[in-house]
């Protein structure tokens, strides 16, 4: 990869929430993973947030959500723009 394609640790970090998230353009997403690749700081951090994350979804699927309400998170979510 040639170094114009790199990105620096502050770009790698500005995009890790998105890049876990997995909303970066295809391009973006091969940046990050480069970067994650050859830097061990930007990867424990990478590792550090995956890590939280994973831990929050498992707590947020144990959490009974009452019909009422998921109903209407659905209905908002199917409205027009």
């Amino acid at each position: 990869m040639n170094p114009i394609d790199r990105l620096t640790c502050q770009e790698a970090f500005e995009r890790l929430d998105d890049y876990l998230d997995r909303e970066l353009s295809p391009a973006e997403m091969t940046l990050v993973r480069a970067h994650l690749e050859t830097c061990a700081i930007c990867a424990a951090e990478y590792e550090f947030e995956a890590r939280v994350l994973d831990q929050l979804r498992a707590t947020l699927r144990r959490i009974d959500v009452p019909g009422a309400v998921v109903e209407k998170v659905r209905a908002v979510l199917r409205a027009p723009g």
